[in-house]
């Protein structure tokens, strides 16, 4: 696998721009080296990108289905080397990356159906001609891919934009880099023509090149203010599309009656699961006072003092790995400083681990009293723990957040399961899931800062692509059908 780091016509090429590099979290050994794409390396991959366009939405929707079935045997090749390139890019134990390899398979069939579900084609016979419906690509659309599922959220992105006969300009987090030159070698392979899909690879200045050239659209998954910032970067330009997943600052709300243990282990899924760095993990477990929320939290203190935290080569897999950074290790502590600052509580401290500088351990702080929020995104094992009289004032809490992704309850009382669905602010709610078990089958997004109303996952299709309404006719026929032939 080269790490040349700019992909045009199906040919790698070297950077011309910045020396970046990315390194494994967990022992610091360079992954990834390259020099990142010049702002003139981008423009060509944007120009190929036009240049293939037309050619690519000719060859019809049959055509474009095989070959991104033809992607997929691709990447089940590539299994077992996308997920030990992920784990080392990334620190991710080897049995998630082995999931987000099965997954990135996985999304090519349900974009294909979704596809065909959400953008079908019809026409009807009436008295003048023909009304039709179809769908056409909006055209080059640029990537923006997030380092947490280096291969699996871009994938989501990319596939079905071209299944609706776009092409793609693809830059990768230079956290996590080296997943996409095996996508990019994959597409090619199974016989993506040239231009389709071209990468670049770089930091913040290859991301703005891209952003600053000829795009008709933008598919971003990442931060709320990287998404807020391109929001405003095109503000007044209606006509490139952009569909931004800016993550969430998560409710998970553990009620009576349910098994202690049980819930422990749901607010340890929902929390900690790649070392919190899932836009849907819970960040803040909503308890009841007295007891029984006592008695949880003492279940998650010590299912957490067994967790397994290591390498992802490590002889016993660990659950979680380093986090993807040794400086986001330093953010993590400095975020528990702010919130004890504002009168939180620690239940279990945030600290770095012998192991090494990017490797946390989960933790808690209890905000109840707190005299101030903090209402953000933190990508780290830690939750704040909020406790509350009532199942009224544990929904007030819960929506009390600019965010508006993921949410859930844990509860055996139906009744309860109900209002919660009824009265949560989030796209997704789960009752006796994690908050983070996303289903590829329907929809990803939420209200609020966590994006801008074009849910990814199973809607990708719907901003992939636009209705044409056509309305046939033959001059003949409709000068008959007014009463003039």
């Amino acid at each position: 696998m080269s790490n040349n780091s700019v992909f045009i016509n199906n040919i790698w090429k070297n950077g011309d721009g910045a020396h970046f590099q990315s390194l494994n979290p967990a022992n610091n050994e360079v992954v990834f080296s390259a020099n990142g794409a010049s702002a003139a390396q981008v423009e060509a991959a944007v120009n190929a990108a036009h240049k293939a366009q037309k050619s690519w939405a000719k060859i019809g929707r049959d055509a474009r289905i095989a070959i991104m079935n033809n992607y997929a045997e691709e990447l089940k090749k590539r299994a077992d080397e996308i997920a030990i390139t992920i784990s080392k890019d990334t620190g991710k134990p080897l049995w998630e990356t082995k999931t987000e390899a099965a997954t990135m398979v996985g999304k090519i069939a349900i974009s294909t159906r979704a596809y065909n579900e959400r953008t079908g084609a019809f026409s009807k016979v009436t008295a003048f001609g023909e009304l039709a419906l179809d769908h056409a690509p909006y055209g080059v659309m640029a990537v923006l891919g997030p380092f947490n599922f280096p291969g699996h959220l871009p994938n989501g992105h990319i596939v079905p934009a071209l299944l609706a006969g776009n092409t793609i300009v693809f830059k990768p987090s230079e956290l996590a880099p080296a997943i996409a030159n095996i996508m990019a070698d994959s597409f090619a392979a199974a016989g993506v023509p040239e231009g389709v899909v071209n990468v670049v690879h770089g930091g913040r200045e290859t991301g703005a090149a891209l952003l600053a050239s000829n795009l008709n659209g933008v598919l971003f998954t990442g931060s709320a203010t990287t998404g807020t910032y391109i929001h405003k970067l095109f503000g007044g330009r209606p006509e490139v599309v952009l569909a931004l997943e800016m993550g969430g600052n998560n409710p998970l709300i553990i009620w009576e009656p349910c098994e202690i243990e049980a819930a422990a282990d749901m607010i340890i899924h929902s929390s900690f699961i790649t070392t919190g760095q899932r836009c849907s993990c819970a960040r803040r477990i909503i308890l009841p006072t007295g007891k029984f929320g006592d008695a949880v939290l003492e279940a998650v203190i010590a299912k957490s003092q067994k967790m397994r935290i290591g390498t992802f080569d490590d002889k016993d897999e660990p659950f979680i790995g380093p986090i993807i950074h040794q400086n986001m290790a330093q953010n993590y502590l400095k975020f528990e400083q702010s919130l004890i600052a504002k009168g939180g509580k620690p239940i279990m401290a945030a600290k770095i681990l012998d192991k090494g500088p990017a490797f946390v351990a989960p933790a808690l702080i209890d905000m109840t009293n707190a005299h101030e929020r903090e209402d953000e995104e933190l990508f780290a094992p830690f939750a704040q723990v909020f406790r509350v009289d009532n199942f009224d004032t544990a929904i007030e809490r819960a929506n009390d957040t600019k965010f508006g992704l993921s949410s859930g309850l844990v509860c055996d009382d139906a009744s309860l399961w109900h209002r919660a669905l009824g009265e949560m602010h989030a796209g997704l709610i789960n009752w006796n899931r994690p908050t983070t078990g996303a289903s590829g089958e329907l929809p990803f997004g939420g209200p609020g800062l966590s994006g801008n109303g074009r849910p990814s996952a199973f809607y990708a299709a719907d901003y992939c692509s636009y209705p044409v309404a056509q309305q046939n006719a033959i001059m003949a026929q409709r000068l008959k059908a007014i009463g003039l032939e």
